[in-house]
């Protein structure tokens, strides 16, 4: 089988970069000098496209016109409705501080993204004053001389002079059949390189380009993360439910004669004890934290959602070059066939490497042709094939000494064996240099009109990073498994899959993936990019959370799959688009840092969200129990107005607490929350219902002072809570956090000013305030004491434990 050559991905001319890589015909440009680049930056700007905020105006609008805020706007309406003007002015000022609240927020995680963001700019590959660099894709300027790789994205839109490329413009055009691009065409800014590999000069940046815009490689997902769905989809059921009991208790009221604007502001009370006002706003506020936190240590999100995501993840697949070893090859051996030399067969091979040398394993062949002196064959290359990762193969052609036309390809020993012959002892000789953990190369050559035949191997070593091992091992004690997929060989896989403790024996998948193979095995080897994405859904369908590494252009489609896409350190741009994750450093660091910091923030958010359901359970049940106890409603609005405030905004604190990860991967069990939140709710209302029934028997209070003591008692009660949903074990053996502490110092403060000056409320004395608080102590250790003993009771334990 001749070697192919593919016109969309051949290369007409590459530059000079050692004795074994010459000049061809098409020159690559020379670019402009730094001083030529500051003037055209000073004409033309910076090749960015600003961003298009909306107006303050537009903004204000989008947070008056959302449920939450309709329910407030109604609110206001029936207060001024009912004469009640006092009221409707601190529910307007509630409106104002939620949207405040909600913008501040949005703001705090637009900065942390912003921030992100700026860290995984696109950058390019420029030549200024006859030097390769690469700077930020903004710092380009017209007539810069760029190199566009195969996995890079077009930074602006460039007039090919070079080689050619296959460019992907769908998220442009919307076409997504791939754009053949040679010398004189024009790639524009945006595009993916699927294939080929070019030079070019920038014919426009920034607004200039053809489409108006820099393509942004990494977009925000603005979407609610998966958890959030569930939560707010729970909180509706909750919120439905709440709404039978506030119908029973209505029909109950109408029974007891209440007038027409009394049911209306029990109703508008019941609404309110409804409303989750600030758990979205939560979720947003978690995020941010911990995406800051992770930007610190490796990992830059670029979805918010990845963090919660990373929580549940129990299946890593994972690169091997790069990731799980040092990707610094090295040739360990050369091994010609007979009629060729060792200088012949690194002189071949380095015809078919990038000049540039931003691969290791053409700089590896590079540094070592360019150290022998005697090359041995006198060569003008006329086309050079850049690697394929479909064929994985690089190829070029160019003109012998005796004038022959010749074609090398280099690239892996399976890919070569589709067009060349190869011994069974030279497959053994290349089974036993991967079985000592090498990556084995084959070269091929063709002489005009003649078979490929196989001219040598070239086995370079990459030895598995330091750290590989240990961070295996951390994994698995987060209950994640890893598993290695790699291109190279079985042999290969085996042996570092040895060294870094993975189970070595590769799994089968030359009919797909299957049961028994994902679970048997933690190596996959020889594996083809879209084999890739179906391994990852493999996984999914037998109900894992999966995490996806991945570097090149052909592992967007896996990485898009994943639950958590990561894109590694050395990544191509396009990978980065399509990843949730960016890896900073080599290595899994950053992922063993999200699942920790994920796991974290799942924590925090299943306390926030347990103590809001317990508030909602309880609050009507506890107006359901003064209508009948005591046939007044023990609540009014304003009261509600309060616990919003001080209970819902001021616990979002909760994002900051201290918290150890679990050892296991965490989901949102919803049956096992409202299972929990009605359990703790049921023993928070039996609390307040107590206190309400001491003031009101045996303390002889008036109605309105009652209600006064509801409200100090479900304020006292939810600091009880939270201090004890958020302990892992005994509520004092874990610091809370100082922000945490101190809104509870504020919240505290905030409820007995009001009780004790009378402000809102009716004024209750001193010695009630007192015994409250001390009550809602002892209330809290009684509760700690109570779910100890529930845990070890059969089939209720594990429903209550967290």
């Amino acid at each position: 089988m001749p070697l192919s050559a593919s016109s969309s991905s051949s290369v007409a001319g590459t530059q000079d970069a050692s004795p074994a890589a010459e000049s061809t015909t098409t020159a690559i440009p020379t670019g402009l000098s730094t001083a030529e680049a500051q003037q055209r930056r000073v004409r033309f700007g910076p090749n960015v496209v600003g961003e298009t905020l909306p107006s303050f105006r537009r903004l204000l609008l989008t947070k008056l016109w959302a449920p939450v805020p309709w329910l407030l706007e109604g609110a206001i309406a029936l207060q001024i409705l009912l004469g009640a003007y006092i009221e409707a002015a601190i529910i307007g000022l509630l409106l104002a501080f939620n949207i405040a609240l909600s913008l501040a927020q949005e703001q705090r995680a637009s900065a942390a993204l912003s921030i992100l963001r700026k860290r995984l700019e696109p950058t390019a590959r420029v030549c200024r004053d006859g030097k390769w660099h690469r700077i930020p894709a903004a710092e380009l300027v017209p007539d810069d001389a760029i190199e566009l790789p195969i996995g890079s994205v077009s930074p602006a839109d460039v007039r090919v002079t070079s080689g050619s490329v296959a460019a992907d413009q769908s998220m442009l055009t919307g076409e997504s059949a791939l754009v053949d691009i040679s010398v004189g065409a024009t790639i524009y800014a945006g595009a993916i390189v699927k294939r080929g590999h070019a030079f070019g000069v920038v014919a426009a940046t920034g607004t200039r380009t053809y489409f108006g815009r820099t393509v942004e490689l990494v977009r925000i997902a603005r979407a609610p993360s998966a958890e959030q769905h569930t939560v707010l989809a729970t909180v509706r059921n909750l919120g439905a439910i709440n709404g039978v009991v506030a119908l029973a208790a209505l029909g109950y009221a109408l029974h007891l004669g209440f007038a027409t604007a009394e049911l209306l502001r029990l109703a508008l009370t019941m609404l309110l004890a409804s409303v989750p006002v600030a758990l979205p706003a939560t979720f947003t506020l978690s995020a941010a934290l911990s995406a800051l936190t992770l930007s610190r240590r490796g990992a830059l999100l670029t979805s918010l959602s990845a963090v919660h995501e990373a929580a549940a993840m129990d299946v890593l697949c994972s690169d091997k070059t790069g990731t799980l070893t040092q990707n610094t090859a090295e040739i360990a051996e050369i091994v010609p066939m007979p009629g060729f030399t060792t200088e012949q067969i690194l002189h071949l091979a380095a015809l078919t490497c990038e000049p540039t040398g931003d691969e290791p394993l053409d700089a590896a062949i590079l540094r070592a042709a360019a150290l022998r002196d005697n090359i041995g064959v006198e060569d003008h290359m006329t086309r050079r094939e850049p690697f394929d990762p479909d064929t994985k193969m690089s190829q070029a052609c160019f003109h012998a000494s005796d004038g022959g036309q010749m074609r090398v390809a280099k690239g892996a020993l399976q890919a070569i064996e589709r067009i060349a012959n190869v011994a069974p002892d030279v497959r053994r000789k290349a089974d036993d240099l991967a079985s000592r953990g090498n990556r084995i190369i084959a070269v091929a050559v063709e002489a005009a009109a003649t078979q490929a035949v196989l001219a040598g191997l070239i086995a370079l070593s990459d030895p598995p990073r330091e750290d590989a091992a240990s961070l295996i091992a951390s994994l698995r004690d987060l209950g994640v498994r890893t598993v290695m997929v790699t291109g190279d060989s079985a042999a290969t896989a085996t042996a570092i899959a040895r060294d870094v403790g993975l189970r070595p024996e590769p799994g089968p998948h030359d009919d797909g993936f299957n049961g028994a193979a994902l679970s048997g095995f933690d190596v996959f080897a020889r594996v083809m990019p879209e084999d890739k994405y179906h391994l990852v859904q493999a996984f999914q369908v037998s109900g894992h959370v999966v995490g996806m590494c991945g570097d090149g252009v052909n592992d967007a489609p896996a990485l898009r799959q994943a639950q958590v896409g990561i894109a590694v350190a050395s990544a191509s741009d396009a990978a980065k688009a399509a990843a949730a994750i960016v890896l900073t450093e080599p290595g899994l660091s950053g992922v063993v840092a999200a699942i920790i910091e994920g796991r974290k923030a799942f924590r925090r958010l299943l306390t926030y969200t347990l103590n809001m359901l317990v508030k909602k359970i309880e609050v009507v049940l506890l107006m359901a129990y003064g209508l009948i106890a005591l046939h007044q409603p023990v609540i009014t609005p304003m009261i509600m107005i309060i616990l919003l405030v001080t209970n819902d905004f001021l616990t979002m604190s909760l994002t900051t607490d201290h918290v150890e990860p679990r050892r296991e991967p965490q989901n949102w069990n919803m049956k096992q929350i409202v299972f929990t939140a009605a359990f703790f709710g049921g023993c928070k209302l039996v609390f307040s219902a107590g206190v309400v029934a001491v003031g009101a028997f045996g303390g002889q209070l008036p109605p309105h002072a009652v209600q006064t003591l509801a409200f100090l008692a479900i304020a006292f009660g939810n600091q009880s809570m939270i201090y004890v949903l958020r302990a892992q074990n005994h509520l004092w053996d874990s610091k809370p956090s100082r922000w945490l502490v101190f809104s509870s110092v504020v919240d505290t403060a905030i409820v007995c000013g009001l009780v004790l000056s009378g402000v809102l409320v009716t004024a209750l004395p001193l010695p009630w305030v007192l015994g409250v608080g001390i009550a809602a102590a002892g209330f809290a250790l009684f509760l700690d004491q109570v779910r100890s003993l529930a845990r070890r009771v059969p089939g209720l334990g594990h429903r209550i434990a967290r």
